[in-house]
């Protein structure tokens, strides 16, 4: 298949500076097809109006945002909403200082749909739930306003669900009317944009505003208010969770892990419909015993592993999903996309053997072991490194660089052990994304 030189250049860039690109994932995908059935199942149950939680473990660099991005991807064509966050130090699950909140706002920025795949998807959202509100009412003859009112009442059952419909309605009235600010002070109460009640009170005539405190519980009611808009469901997905870990706090990571255990205990108990929440971090945040969810006996107990899954037996249908290292079969076939991507897709183009990619493996195999199996975005960055020197210096052999590619691998590696994982989240298009069976 022929890529398109500018989805080719797009990519390229994104995988030598060692992050996710925002499109053409499919180019680059392989293994871990396990993991991936079993979350196209997690978006089935919530398309079915289930909720699931998961946990994506691995260590920096072994793909954690690449996982979480192509998860969010297969959501977005079963069509499911999707909201998506990076934690940090700004940024925390349950905080008293606004960081709780700063992190809503930041997920519902990165709203997407697959009619709006790039973030941004709110006003239409919001803007479909009112088009088939009218059309509802049309055809029963209601006036809109009633109709509207009728199809928000399952959210005024739930916790500050009263104002929130409250928003649709002023949003609609905005829109009717033609008040763009009206819409925009709608907009930016439901992004939780509002750090005081007096100024939401005077714009839009509510009590309450999105703080800190009530962050799950409108999570919840956008859950809701998607589906009434027609969608599947809402999916969230937080990455970089490991910032929580790291609060010199001891306090602070409780009241963050009693959130987090709050929205397991909804979960696992039924007590919320068309939800999922998946979280990105390395074995640290889980398992360290005095900073991490292990930290926390109830987390602990909840986030156990399976007994019996050892000896390179794999249990994927707990909360928590450990990403595991690429086979060398995987990494070979890896290896071999990001050859056919760089030439375009042009197999005439191609600027190496296949025996240039086995002798690229083993170098690097005996040098560096298994660590660089467990880190591929070491392993792509450093592969393109080396097809971009023989791309630019075409009289260059590839046997003669070898040796300063394991050189180049191995300071990566090291360097990349102690640093945080540097992630570029967007939406990928799913053209010819053949591997995954939804």
């Amino acid at each position: 298949m022929t890529i398109k030189q500018k989805e080719r250049d797009s990519i390229v860039q994104a995988l030598r500076a060692g992050v996710v690109p925002r499109l053409g994932l499919h180019h680059v995908q392989v293994g871990r097809l396990q993991e991936i059935e079993e979350m196209a199942r997690d978006i089935n149950r919530i398309v079915e109006g289930g909720s699931t939680i998961r946990f994506v473990i691995g260590e920096y660099g072994a793909g954690k945002t690449f996982f979480l991005n192509l998860i969010r991807l297969i959501a977005v064509e079963k069509k499911l909403v999707t909201i998506h966050a990076d934690l940090a130090p700004d940024r925390r699950i349950h905080s008293t200082g606004g960081q709780a909140r700063n992190l809503y706002a930041e997920l519902i920025r990165n709203m997407s749909t697959r009619s709006k795949p790039d973030s941004g998807a709110l006003p239409s959202i919001v803007e479909r739930f009112i088009g088939d509100s009218e059309r509802i009412a049309s055809a029963t003859g209601e006036n809109v306003s009633v109709t509207l009112h009728k199809r928000l009442v399952p959210l005024q059952d739930m916790i500050s669900g009263y104002d929130f419909a409250n928003v649709i309605e002023h949003y609609w009235r905005a829109f009717e009317e033609g008040d763009e600010n009206g819409k925009v002070a709608a907009l930016r109460w439901l992004r939780g944009e509002y750090a005081l009640k007096t100024e939401a009170r005077e714009a839009l005539n509510v009590r309450s505003i999105i703080d800190d405190e009530k962050v799950y519980d409108y999570l919840k009611l956008m859950a809701c208010f998607v589906r009434l808009a027609g969608y599947g469901g809402l999916l969230i997905v937080m990455d970089e969770m490991v910032n929580l870990s790291k609060l010199v706090s001891a306090q602070a990571r409780n009241q963050n892990y009693e959130q987090i255990l709050r929205i397991i205990n909804d979960v696992l108990q039924g007590n919320i419909e068309n939800f999922g929440i998946m979280f990105g971090g390395t074995p640290e945040f889980l398992m360290d015993s005095r900073r991490g969810l292990y930290s926390y006996e109830a987390l602990r107990s909840r986030l156990a592993e399976n007994s019996f899954s050892h000896a390179g037996l794999i249990d994927v249908s707990g909360p928590v999903i450990r990403l595991q290292s690429l086979s060398v079969e995987h990494l070979y076939h890896l290896l071999q996309k990001l050859r056919h991507l760089y030439a375009c897709g042009n197999e005439s183009q191609y600027l190496i053997s296949d025996d240039a990619l086995k002798a690229f493996m083993q170098h690097c195999e005996k040098k560096i072991g298994d660590a660089y199996f467990r880190t591929p975005r070491n392993t792509i960055k450093s592969f393109i490194d080396l097809l971009s020197i023989l791309d630019q210096n075409r009289a260059t052999r590839w046997e003669d660089l070898l040796g300063k590619v394991e050189i180049s691998v191995e300071t990566s590696i090291l360097a990349d052990a102690g640093s945080d994982a540097t992630t570029s989240e967007g939406v990928i298009d799913l053209d010819d994304l053949s591997s995954f069976k939804l």
